[in-house]
């Protein structure tokens, strides 16, 4: 199986967006350089943020998301993102109507069922869960192995919390990536069992 990382870029306070689900300059870190993250062109970072971001994008097999994420991307019109394999969404409720079932996105109930069928489809791949409330439940249910986060350089104050309503201790190992990009803290902990 592969591994398990809970990833999203955040800001220094500990969110991944704010009140309204904007993001604000939490994302600048992808248009602050010269070098193309993707077949896109529109992402742009320095050498030492492609260097980190790319290798471990081409390691994700599955991402899982909470359906407040695939309706805020209107499911990304099918695709999953950054040349993903599949999508698992966390939902009680059924696909979008008209959404075609021959898509690579996966409708499951819960989070043990979210991470079984991430696991399926992954392989030995890496199977990403997006930070947040979907995140924090997986991380309670210990099954995280890895948190990495983007940390951008802003303060919110309030807003959608990085590990979502997590009400309990969990210890990490000290950071074993630091890498600093443009506009951006590239951090990698390894979640202590």
């Amino acid at each position: 199986m592969g591994k398990v990382v809970m990833y999203s870029s955040v800001s220094v306070d500990g969110f991944i967006a704010d009140e309204h689900d904007q993001p604000g300059p939490l994302f600048d870190w992808l248009s602050s350089g010269d070098v193309p993250l993707d077949e896109s062109g529109e992402l742009k970072v320095s050498q030492t943020s492609y260097d980190y971001t790319r290798a471990y994008w081409d390691q994700i097999g599955v991402t899982v998301v909470g359906r407040h994420v695939f309706d805020l991307t209107d499911g990304w019109d099918g695709k999953p993102p950054g040349g993903i394999d599949h999508v698992v969404v966390v939902t009680h409720r059924p696909e979008p109507e008209g959404w075609d079932p021959e898509s690579p996105f996966h409708f499951v109930d819960g989070i043990e069922a979210a991470m079984a069928k991430a696991q399926e489809l992954a392989g030995d791949r890496m199977v990403e869960v997006a930070a947040g409330d979907v995140g924090g439940q997986v991380l309670a249910a210990g099954l995280v192995d890895e948190v990495r986060m983007d940390v951008a350089p802003v303060v919110f104050g309030s807003g959608k919390r990085y590990f979502g309503s997590v009400d309990a201790q969990h210890v990490l190992e000290d950071p074993d990536v630091v890498i600093q990009g443009n506009r951006v803290l590239h951090l990698r902990y390894q979640v202590r069992r």
